[in-house]
């Protein structure tokens, strides 16, 4: 079988999401990124953005992929987070769809932003939104420890502040390429 861009754009996606997701409290190799990545379908997304859940499906989809994460995670004796989980599809999808060329597509824009300490940090600094004490509340619980529904007001918040813009234009306020 011939080595196809297909494949090529896995490879490096699950080796981004996983490098930045893989935390003290949660190490995990690449390739265990890349399988739990696999398992849970995102793979057969690759080529296609208008597979991608839509704007009012995204939301619900997303806590389908946390969970089969953790629990697939679970089976390998890893014990992740629905914050950890989330970076993982966040920096995977990030890199294939945002940085793929299909930035403005009607799904991506949908897509929730990889989160951070680096990300809720400058939020709060910036009292982005008018929300301070959110994102001060979001660096507290730890984005690697996040539960649920503590991933999902970060998300609820930043859809606030986008408002109908692309929700990855948030991480104008990343500084974490300095």
């Amino acid at each position: 079988m011939p080595y196809l861009i297909e494949e090529h754009k896995h490879r490096y996606a699950s080796w981004a999401a996983s490098r930045a997701s893989s935390v003290k409290g949660c190490r995990f190799t690449v390739l265990q990124g890349k399988m739990l990545l696999e398992k849970i379908g995102m793979i057969s997304l690759v080529n296609d953005p208008d597979k991608l859940p839509t704007s009012n499906e995204i939301d619900e989809k997303h806590r389908e992929w946390r969970l089969s994460i953790i629990s697939e995670a679970k089976k390998m004796g890893l014990l992740f987070t629905h914050g950890v989980a989330a970076k993982l599809i966040n920096m995977y999808l990030k890199t294939i769809f945002v940085c793929g060329g299909y930035n403005s597509h009607q799904n991506v824009i949908a897509l929730h932003p990889p989160i951070d300490a680096v990300l809720l940090k400058s939020l709060r600094l910036n009292n982005i939104g008018g929300y301070k004490t959110e994102w001060r509340k979001a660096e507290k619980a730890k984005w690697s420890k996040f539960s649920s529904e503590e991933y999902e007001s970060v998300i609820k918040y930043i859809k606030e502040h986008m408002n109908e813009e692309p929700l990855w234009l948030i991480e104008e306020y990343w500084q974490g390429y300095q």
